[in-house]
């Protein structure tokens, strides 16, 4: 795709101004713009989950993965409401 030249760029705002439904963005919407990389992925949480290496048997993983799409983020559902159930342990 090439640039338009000077003469171009000019017929089209020409006709862009003739279109009250297209005009241009004005500079205070452009200074208002985010790059749509910035949009991308999942939004940012305060505290991020942590990648582990954990083995469950083989019929912990068979029911979870059986209940479909989602299945780990519902065995940590699980886990959280069993943590939440729990006496809170004093560190040592």
């Amino acid at each position: 795709m090439q640039t338009p030249t000077p003469a171009e760029d000019e017929e089209i705002l020409a006709g862009v101004r003739q279109d009250p439904e297209a005009q241009p963005l004005t500079e205070e919407q452009l200074a208002g713009m985010v790059p749509m990389r910035s949009l991308r992925g999942r939004p940012k949480v305060p505290r991020k989950k942590l990648l582990v290496s954990i083995r469950y048997s083989p019929e912990v993983v068979d029911y979870f993965r059986a209940t479909g799409e989602g299945w780990q983020a519902r065995m940590d559902g699980v886990l959280k409401d069993y943590v939440a159930r729990q006496p809170r342990r004093q560190s040592s």
